[in-house]
């Protein structure tokens, strides 16, 4: 198949394109290579794509109309998986025009691409963060998730909801995928596990929020990707069940479909850091804080409905999971600032 991949210069986008690479897709991966975090990172993982055969890059922003446009009916793409977004809670109360402008406005780009030029499937990330308020556990994507916490969250329900006015409107197939704290090798440098590991080897103290209180249900990359994937090759079609009256969230007679991509073994915070530690050979000095806004004290994901339908669930524990990012951490940076 020819699938766009975009945010391919992302996290979990590099690992995406990879994997689709690796069994013989031709893939277009699209980025802006923005400044959010360090943009060599970014390029450095750009780099081991551009390397493979099937590969071609896309310079470009979701939010530039003409240049989607542009690209969708230049490429004629089999099927799509949108994970592109502004990240990031915290910088959402800050920065919240950049999440509406890149999560709502450059999502609608995509969807109008697949709408007008007949793509097969479209897979988008959400995330857990949709789950805001809630505190029933775990997780489920049949659970209502009305009350986001942050404006990140709020603009990924939003997707979530244009997913299924798209699917419903004009039959375009949409899974929406709902990750749940993704680690790993070439992760995010604002993200938790990069940043203790950068200070503890720094000697400087790491901040953990809500007094090490969390729960989180830490997701290895290569499970999250193999989600991805499986769930790419799955096209939904109606769910001839779906009830008007009693509404299923994560359904509907239109071809669309949720499902949660986590662990579903939720570690304490502290648990994890100890792992780290461990994998590091020296102890944290810890700054211990209040919960921060916008963030929520613990998540758990319901799985059930990925491994009935596409029979698979992420296993990788955390201790395996943290030594691999610290093995590649060490080798990255060795000799370089990761500041």
């Amino acid at each position: 198949m020819k699938v766009l991949v975009t945010g391919a210069a992302g996290f979990i986008g590099s690992f995406t394109a990879q994997r689709l690479l690796a069994r013989g897709d031709e893939v277009v991966g699209l980025d802006n290579l923005n400044e959010y975090y360090d943009v060599n990172l970014k390029k450095a993982r750009l780099a081991r794509l551009q390397s493979q055969p099937g590969f071609r890059f896309a310079l470009l922003d979701l939010v530039d109309r003409a240049g989607m446009a542009e690209l969708f009916a230049k490429e004629r793409f089999d099927r799509v998986v949108h994970l592109a977004a502004q990240a990031g809670v915290r910088y959402s109360m800050t920065n919240p025009h950049v999440y509406v402008d890149s999560n709502v406005t450059g999502t609608l780009h995509v969807m109008e691409g697949c709408k007008d030029h007949g793509v097969e499937h479209l897979v988008y990330a959400s995330t857990s963060s949709v789950y805001g308020a809630n505190t029933r556990m775990p997780f489920s994507v049949h659970q209502n998730v009305d009350h986001p916490l942050s404006l990140y969250a709020a603009t990924k329900k939003a997707n979530e909801l244009m997913a299924h006015t798209y699917a419903s409107l004009y039959g375009l197939p949409v899974t929406g995928l709902r990750f749940f704290t993704v680690y790993g090798p070439w992760g995010r440098p604002d993200m938790a596990l990069f940043q203790f590991t950068r200070n503890i080897l720094a000697g400087r103290p790491i901040d953990v929020f809500n007094y090490g209180n969390h729960r989180r249900d830490f997701t290895y990359v290569d499970d999250i990707v193999e989600g991805v994937v499986r769930a790419l090759d799955r096209v939904p079609s109606g769910n001839p069940a779906w009830n008007a009256d009693a509404p299923d969230p994560a359904t509907s007679r239109a071809p669309y479909r949720l499902y949660n991509i986590g662990n579903s073994r939720p570690v304490e915070l502290m648990k994890y850091i100890e792992v780290l530690e461990g994998c590091l050979g020296r102890k944290a000095e810890r700054n211990l804080l209040p919960l921060q806004p916008g963030d929520v004290p613990d998540t758990w994901a319901d799985v059930e409905d990925l491994d009935r339908d596409v029979g698979y669930r992420p296993a990788t524990p955390v201790e395996v999971g943290v030594a691999r990012f610290v093995d590649w951490y060490l080798e990255h940076y060795r000799g370089r600032d990761a500041a």
